[in-house]
């Protein structure tokens, strides 16, 4: 049966609409979702104008979109946890449940993952989406669908904070003030950090960075070493961080980042950028340094981000700048490629289309 609009990256930068049929439940654990809310990500970005991120490769069409939140319209008789009528963030990454990272309780690094939009699996820019119930998070009354879409860039925030194990009274520094930059900062200060600084070229994103609660900002000077700008951060803060992100990819806001840290920090890499950088190895021994990598987030993490924004403490809707129907979905695309949004949600397909 089709009557299931969705949005299709055909090849690079060229999309179409296109009525794919309406999937039906066949594992009795599955639930079937009307998507309602979806944000542009980063990667669907890449994915449209370059058409592969490393080894996933667009080979044949694909439904972009990742970062959703829908109502329930169907469960499987197996199903018990949720009802037809709930309003659910959608986790929508599916390990094997026979993988060893899963078992080890690190699904995310699962080599079988089938993540939405990412080839040769479909995203979530379409009327109806199946998920496991068990990768669902129900939404409270008072969290809006839009609020839930954001639960898939504020888990990756939750997951770098448990990976820098950021506690009550931590100093931490985020280089990086974009989307997943700025959730990352809330979060450390939902974990407990008693500052945290936002570091970015541009004052606009650290205009945002305040807004939202973020206690220190920071414009590195052109021309400074990351030495000049570790000391130009510790005179900022009266203090050396105990915990630094990188969610840039930038190599001046690595080597700053290594250079920042207090002796015994932490250090997680969010942020993709070259293969290979020059990394300060020696400031890294000698100050005994912990360095982690992030890579999506990990059980548990969907859940407590949902909880952070029901509870206000992390106001993930002020990062939304613009909305479209499904309809301007390409427009909404453009839009952010323009550089002119920091997050944009799209519209789930209206019911009389």
């Amino acid at each position: 049966m089709s009557n299931n609009p969705s949005f299709i990256l055909n090849k690079i930068n060229d999309v179409s609409f296109e009525d794919r049929p309406v999937p039906e439940i066949k594992d009795p654990h599955y639930v079937k979702i009307q998507v309602k809310k979806t944000g542009i990500c980063g990667s669907d970005v890449h994915y449209y104008t370059h058409g592969a991120i490393g080894q996933f490769v667009v080979k044949e069409p694909m439904v972009l979109g990742h970062e959703s939140a829908g109502v329930i319209v169907e469960v499987g008789e197996a199903v018990t946890s949720l009802k037809v009528g709930d309003r659910v963030a959608m986790e929508p990454g599916i390990p094997s449940r026979y993988s060893d990272e899963y078992k080890s309780g690190h699904y995310n690094l699962c080599p079988h993952m089938a993540f939405a939009a990412t080839p040769p699996y479909d995203g979530t820019l379409c009327r109806y989406y199946l998920l496991p119930e068990d990768f669902c998070v129900k939404l409270p009354d008072h969290v809006s669908l839009e609020e839930g879409a954001l639960a898939e860039p504020l888990s990756v925030g939750v997951h770098v904070s448990k990976q820098a194990s950021v506690v009550p009274g931590d100093v931490a520094v985020v280089f990086g003030a974009g989307p997943v930059g700025l959730l990352i900062a809330s979060c450390a200060l939902a974990f407990g950090a008693t500052k945290v600084v936002a570091v970015d070229l541009f004052q606009s994103k650290l205009d945002l960075a305040k807004e939202i609660g973020i206690t220190h900002t920071f414009i590195p000077t052109k021309g400074d070493t990351p030495q000049q700008s570790a000391q130009k951060i510790w005179d900022l803060l009266g203090e050396k961080p105990t915990v630094a992100v990188d969610a840039s990819g930038a190599e001046p806001s690595i080597q700053t980042a290594i250079q920042v840290l207090k002796e015994g920090g932490r250090y997680v890499q969010a942020g993709m950028g070259r293969d290979n950088i020059t990394f300060p190895i020696a400031d890294f021994c000698s100050k005994e340094l912990t360095a982690k990598g992030c890579f999506r987030y990990g059980f548990g993490d969907y859940k407590l981000a949902v909880e952070f924004i029901a509870s206000g403490k992390v106001p993930a809707a002020k990062l939304i700048t613009h909305r479209f129907k499904f309809t301007e979905a390409e427009e909404a695309f453009k839009t952010v490629m323009s550089g002119k949004a920091v997050k944009v949600i799209i519209d789930g397909p209206e019911d009389e289309e």
